[in-house]
């Protein structure tokens, strides 16, 4: 059996395949730079959107968060005036003690004061100093009325009991009076809002009660209970004006990305199918001009394969595989960059763990390729049996061979399936790894990202841009693999489409002669013809002479193999002749053209042809102004009106070159098709080899009207219908042994004596 060569076979010559597609795409260039042009710039959108979207998860964070830097400004401010240096210099000045001779004398001549209390205001006032100011808490009010008397600190007056609650505080447990916390905590502006004293002193009261290891919820609750100028400076606040022009901006990067990407797919959609259109048109003009040798060389399942799966092939990749491989590089080239840009440490984590996944990747793909060859040649196979099997089924019944055949397709079924299997479970895991390369992609970059992160090294939103990058990654490296396994179909297919366009074309024709069908005599000579096929050691004829005048009929007869058809395939210039003449009305066939010479020959084959249509239409192919009563009157003369009638449309009924008509009717059909042709010649090639001996009969008859003014040249093994033939030519193993009549022929009792008179034997 013949089978077409599959396309996607390995490319011969990959690199020269690539060139010679590009080169056929020349009147495509500009289209195809513009949509290589619009996917970089679609790909280059695509890498920049990640680091947008990092500023646009830090802006979102902060706005979830208590504002650190204006907390700390406002810890750090109010801490300073709180420490102990500020505080040392600013109490004493505060408390304004009065300890002097004139003050103690007062206080002793002063008879509300307790005689008890004088004496230990005396005990006391020796160990006093400015250092040791908490002792003075162990006196009297009558006595601190005294010492620390109401004063002016800074334009704010200071009573007693402000100073005596001054002079309780503690660092762990303090209380200010109004007038302390004014001169401790002056106003403060942070962020464009003012602060006032007792706001201050009561952040610190609130903050005293903060500690590291406190909840997030507890913090925002302790936040709550801050004064509410506090509030607006501390509590989370999304900046909206930021948020809105980022998410303005990639919103653009990705409608743009994604407009580019459509005009690019628009653009090589249309390159694609506009050249596999042309390369279509091409092979259809190429098989009109390709001499008959090239089909007798390459079978017609090739032929259909290089029109059909190879052409779509070429189109297929080309509108898929081209511009992805241009945007997958671009992304992969500009994603390595913008991820060291960005971070280089968190840039080897993910390429390193990317990498890893695609060496498992390419090892099971290695592996699993075999089973992939092994699956392809095993269903060919199984293909090939049912093929046959189904071809041949009334031979495989006939001699009762069914159960050979189902065992053998047991066989190749359970090839099938064991090749299959194997290599749809290694194809199975691709998914899978590839699910796998970008989850650990996402896992290696989160743990290392949170370490970065913890050591302030990085923010969150870079973490968030590494995990886009990841996919951008990966994603690339699968696309550029698939895509050259994709080019390498394409470059199979491309070679097998061009070394059909590049096959040598039959010579073109200068009409030097052109012959009018109403003015040709009919003359025929055959002049020391010598043919040999190609490839063929010996010439299929040779030195092969003859003369056909006008209105005789010719025959031609002798064994199979004796050049019989290939002198009608000369004669109609199917093929040129080696050396020799061939001359119609003394005019050669080297100065006609083949279509000249094809509108003064009308041919019956012996193989028939019906195309999808109907009787009528069968029957006129290719010829105009035939009326339907000329169409029944050939149908009439050569029997096969009345079968025609049996049809359910009659005339007007669909056939076609399938078995719903026998091999006989087929035959009438196709002899009808020739009665209607107005030629000069007529070559019948086997014509009545399909027909039961009572049709031919009447076909022979019908034959003879046929032919009746025509030179005609009968090829034919049965004998008995060309025993009125004008001129018979015996032809043996290319040459001419015996010419004349039936009655002559038989005379001389040679070779054609011969096989005449076989046929009658039993």
């Amino acid at each position: 059996m013949h089978r077409g060569k599959q396309s996607t076979e390995q490319a011969k010559d990959f690199k020269g395949a690539m060139k010679r597609l590009m080169m056929e795409l020349k009147r495509f260039h500009v289209l195809i730079v513009i949509s290589f042009i619009l996917a970089i710039v679609a790909s280059i959108l695509s890498i920049i959107a990640p680091d947008h979207l990092a500023t646009l998860t830090d802006t979102i964070s902060e706005g979830l968060v208590v504002n650190q830097e204006n907390l700390q400004e406002l810890t750090t401010t109010v801490s300073e005036r709180l420490s102990e240096e500020e505080l040392s210099q600013k109490i004493p000045e505060i408390l304004d003690i009065q300890m002097d001779a004139g003050t103690i004398r007062k206080i002793m001549a002063d008879s509300s004061i307790r005689a008890e209390d004088k004496r230990n205001f005396q005990e006391v006032l020796g160990s006093l100093s400015t250092e040791n100011t908490s002792l003075l808490l162990e006196m009297p009010d009558s006595i601190l009325n005294y010492i620390l008397p109401d004063s002016t600190y800074e334009s704010v007056t200071v009573t007693t009991e402000d100073k005596k609650l001054l002079l309780q505080s503690t660092s762990e447990n303090f209380e200010f009076s109004e007038a302390i916390q004014t001169i401790l905590f002056p106003e403060v502006t942070i962020d464009g809002v003012t602060i006032s004293s007792q706001d201050q002193y009561n952040f610190i009261k609130v903050a005293s009660t903060l500690n590291a290891d406190m909840d997030t919820s507890f913090l925002y609750q302790k936040i709550d209970e801050m004064p509410e100028s506090i509030r607006v400076i501390v509590e989370p606040s999304m900046d909206m004006d930021k948020i809105q022009s980022i998410v303005i901006f990639l919103a653009v990067i990705y409608i743009c990305s994604g407009l580019f990407t459509f005009g690019e797919s628009l653009i090589m959609t249309y390159v694609s199918n506009h050249f596999a259109q042309e390369l279509r048109r091409r092979i259809s003009h190429k098989i009109n001009v390709l001499p008959l040798k090239y089909f007798d060389k390459h079978v017609i399942g090739d032929t259909l394969s290089r029109v059909t799966n190879d052409v779509d092939m070429i189109a297929q990749s080309m509108n898929q595989s081209l511009s992805i491989l241009v945007s997958s590089v671009t992304l992969l080239l500009g994603t390595v960059i913008m991820m060291f840009a960005t971070n280089w440490i968190l840039a080897l984590t993910a390429m390193l763990s990317s990498i890893i996944g695609f060496i498992g990747m390419t090892f099971v793909l290695s592996k699993s390729q075999k089973y992939f060859v092994r699956r392809q040649v095993e269903l060919g196979n199984l293909n090939g049996h049912i093929e046959e099997v189904y071809s041949g089924l009334n031979v495989v019944k006939a001699y009762n061979g069914k159960r050979e055949v189902t065992e053998k397709f047991h066989e190749y079924n359970q090839n099938v399936q064991d090749s299959d299997k194997k290599s749809q479970f290694l194809s199975g895991l691709m998914h899978p790894m590839m699910s796998f390369i970008g989850n650990f992609g996402y896992v290696a970059v989160c743990i290392v990202g949170a370490m970065l992160t913890m050591n302030g090294t990085i923010t969150f939103g870079v973490i968030i841009a590494f995990i886009t990058y990841v996919r951008l990654f990966t994603s690339p490296l699968t696309q550029i693999a698939q895509a050259f396994t994709s080019l390498q179909s394409t470059a199979a297919a491309s070679e097998r489409v061009f070394e059909f366009l590049d096959e040598e074309e039959m010579p073109k024709e200068t009409a030097k002669v052109t012959l009018k069908k109403s003015e040709v005599k009919g003359d025929i000579e055959f002049s020391n013809v010598v043919f040999q096929y190609d490839g063929n050691p010996e010439p299929t004829i040779k030195n092969f002479s003859a003369k056909a005048r006008s209105g005789e009929k010719i025959a031609i007869v002798g064994p199979t193999g004796a050049g019989k058809t290939t002198m009608v395939n000369l004669l109609m210039k199917f093929y040129d002749i080696n050396s020799g003449d061939i001359k119609i009305d003394g005019v050669s066939t080297k100065d006609l053209t083949r279509e000249n010479i094809h509108e003064l020959f009308t041919m019956v084959l012996q193989d028939t042809w019906l195309f999808e249509g109907t009787v009528k239409e069968n029957i006129v192919y290719n010829k105009e102004g035939v009326s339907d009563e000329e169409v029944k009157a050939v149908c009439k003369e050569i029997g096969l009106d009345h079968f025609i009638r049996t049809l359910s449309n009659g005339y007007n009924s669909m056939i076609g070159d399938n078995d719903t008509v026998s091999s006989g009717q087929k035959q009438l059909l196709t002899i009808a098709r020739s009665m209607l042709e107005d030629t000069p010649f007529l070559i019948l090639d086997e014509a009545t080899s399909n027909v039961d001996t009572r049709t031919e009969e009447l076909v022979q008859e019908a034959m003879d009207k046929l032919t009746k003014g025509k030179t005609s040249f009968i090829i034919a093994h049965r004998l008995s219908t060309i025993r009125n033939a004008d001129l018979i030519l015996v032809m043996k193993d290319g040459n001419i042994i015996e010419t004349g009549n039936h009655d002559e022929l038989m005379k001389q009792n040679g070779f054609y004596a011969q096989l005449y008179n076989s046929q009658f034997e039993l």
